[in-house]
């Protein structure tokens, strides 16, 4: 299994009920196949442009493991989820 970051950008108009729902389904999406190592609620911040009518997005960032095939459907579940302005997932190099 592979290390990975994920950084998820949730619109600002979700309220906090709903961030806590869909950070509870994508880590129970890795850990069907994967470990969740870490996740950090980064908050509120202002983003460097406008993306669809958000000025501000709610940040996340998920650090787990997996086999590089979960990749695909999370990054699949990424843009089928409405709530969800950007996202992206890195895979994390052994040192």
């Amino acid at each position: 299994m592979n290390k990975y970051e994920s950084i998820i950008i949730i619109g600002q108009n979700v309220e906090e009920d709903g961030i806590k729902a869909l950070i509870s389904r994508f880590t129970d999406l890795i850990n069907t196949e994967g470990k969740v190592s870490n996740v950090n609620e980064l908050g509120m911040k202002k983003l460097a442009y406008e993306i669809g009518k958000n000025k501000e997005g709610y940040y996340i960032e998920i650090l787990f493991e997996a086999k590089p095939e979960l990749i695909t459907e999370l990054e699949r579940n990424y843009r089928i989820t409405d709530e969800i302005v950007k996202f992206i997932v890195v895979r994390k190099d052994e040192k």
